[in-house]
């Protein structure tokens, strides 16, 4: 029986049928060893819990198509991007794992940094966004840090112990968000947004752990900075956006 549903599903799977559905009702329940057995395209899986007190069990397998549900994340997180038409069209994880809607900061400057713990820039950059953040948090201002461990493995740890590291070491008070991909396919929505907003000279890539996002107080991406960049250097762009310079 299984050796001919298997003949059955290979015939289904090409490259022209990337969307089918196929029932199988097998004499007796499905072992994990049998599970194992099916072909690798079948990963989705769906029983119903009335067959198996009949002990027959119907098996469904899908293939998601170009319009289905089952679109992969990266697919469905490069439209949501693209359509966005500012930051604040974007929820993301807080350290906690729980949502943030981040249409909650309209009406405030954002300076939007990936950190790293370990990175030969982390004194220096995390000692001035303290400063920073200091100096104008009662000003419609906000600094949102979301560590990245892209970049040499410099963010190693787990969330608690990157918030407990900036907030011990270098007092940060301002939010520090989930660990996140700020390049490539698994890249977070919001980052694919600001390098879409704003390219640099070597390409819309982050080239490293601290490059900097400048946000006016209506979502928009008004410029970009990198690793390199002194945090207190962007002081006077911050004033002029915070309507002080």
């Amino acid at each position: 029986m299984l050796g001919s549903a298997r003949i059955a599903l290979s015939r289904l799977i090409s490259p022209r049928n990337t969307s089918f559905s196929v029932s199988l009702r097998l004499a007796k329940p499905l072992s994990f060893f049998t599970l194992k057995a099916l072909p690798a395209p079948a990963k989705f899986l769906a029983f119903d819990s009335r067959d198996l007190r009949r002990a027959f069990i119907p098996c469904f397998c899908l293939l998601p198509s170009p319009a289905s549900p089952l679109l992969s994340r990266s697919a469905s997180d490069m439209a949501s991007s693209k359509s966005a038409a500012s930051i604040h069209d974007f929820t993301v994880k807080d350290a906690m794992g729980k949502d943030v809607d981040l249409s909650m900061y309209k009406g405030k400057v954002l300076l939007i940094v990936n950190v790293a713990s370990q990175c030969g820039l982390t004194n220096s950059n995390y000692t001035e966004l303290s400063q920073l953040y200091e100096k104008y948090k009662g000003k419609d201002f906000e600094i949102l840090a979301f560590p990245c461990n892209q970049f040499g493995g410099q963010e190693p740890g787990s969330n608690e112990e990157i918030v407990e590291f900036a907030c011990t070491r270098f007092k940060a008070e301002y939010p520090i968000f989930d660990k996140v991909d700020v390049n490539g396919n698994n890249a977070a929505p919001v980052y694919k947004f600001l390098k879409s907003s704003k390219g640099s000279i070597l390409g819309d890539g982050i080239k490293w752990n601290f490059a900097k996002f400048l946000i006016d107080k209506d979502g928009h991406v008004v410029d970009r900075y990198a690793p390199t960049t002194s945090p207190l250097s962007i002081e006077k762009d911050i004033k002029k956006l915070l309507g002080e310079a």
